[in-house]
């Protein structure tokens, strides 16, 4: 995935409606990269370490890969590993950063209103504990996709249906910070990973290889238990997760069925159409169309 950013304009409407968003995002730190880019956000959100931060409304963010350190006013360092978020909250100052060996990607979101007042007053959500694990679970990032294309093709009253799916992301951070898988389930959470890594990857076809590697884990074993979990092969899992997404591109947005397929890295839209009609019943051009 591309960095990707957006500022979002509130309207009395939104702010009536109790929960609204401000900005989502997605960027990728490489190793030894300068951290943050402030460049390409507006002074009320750029920062450095030296200096850290405070901002005037809620963020979550979530760190699906590499590693770093958070600190607030409120908390010790600490160390940000990939399945963490933390939260970042009003008036409360704040800094965080890259490990410079490893780099990080991360994703975060925005936002404020009537509710989430509410809702973090309740204590569910704690500016003395900002940091929560969340592991790299698979319906964690679906949920922040969902947020990330609503914005990008701003389908007509997509403002007040985003928040929706934010309180759905609260409500499952939650869930998982309190409920966490057994820590000797290790082989689960080796194909949890995997699971998240291929929903993580869909511009085109993923090295399993060089993904088995990362999981520390035999092929075979790894395609066998993948198998067991799913009823599908990782290759097979990863294809048909694209052509969801195929599905998704071509019901919400207005590019076209090369496009579609050149954006999930496939490659020739004779191919493409092939799988989707096997798949779906119906050509990518027929699916549009109905």
């Amino acid at each position: 995935m591309n960095n990707y950013h957006k500022y979002l304009t509130v309207t009395p409407a939104e702010e009536a409606w109790g929960f609204y968003l401000t900005t989502v995002g997605y960027s990728r730190t490489n190793p030894n990269q300068a951290y943050p880019p402030n460049p390409e956000h507006p002074l009320t959100h750029s920062f450095t370490w030296n200096k850290g931060r405070i901002l005037n409304g809620y963020y979550l963010v979530f760190i699906s890969k590499g590693k770093g350190i958070f600190e607030s006013a409120l908390t010790e360092p600490s160390l940000i590993k990939a399945g963490t978020c933390f939260f970042l909250f009003p008036g409360v100052w704040h800094r965080y950063k890259p490990d410079a060996d490893s780099g990080w990607e991360e994703y975060w979101i925005g936002f404020k209103g009537s509710y989430p007042d509410e809702l973090m007053n309740k204590g569910f959500f704690d500016p003395k504990m900002p940091v929560m694990s969340a592991g790299l679970h698979e319906d964690l990032l679906t949920l922040i996709f969902k947020i990330l294309d609503h914005v990008r093709s701003a389908p007509l009253g997509y403002h007040h249906v985003i928040p929706g799916i934010t309180l759905e992301i609260l409500g499952l951070v939650y869930a998982l910070s309190q409920h966490k898988n057994p820590d000797g389930d290790l082989d689960g959470q080796a194909i949890a990973r995997a699971k998240f890594i291929l929903r993580e990857n869909l511009e085109g076809p993923l090295d399993m290889e060089a993904l088995v590697r990362e999981l520390a884990m035999g092929y075979s074993k790894f395609r066998k238990l993948f198998k067991q979990a799913t009823g599908q092969s990782p290759n097979q899992y990863h294809i048909n997760l694209r052509l969801d997404k195929a599905k998704e591109l071509l019901s919400t947005t207005n590019l076209n069925v090369t496009e579609v397929a050149y954006q999930l890295g496939f490659d020739s839209v004779f191919y493409f159409s092939r799988l989707f009609k096997k798949k779906n019943g119906v050509s990518p051009k027929s699916y549009r169309e109905k």
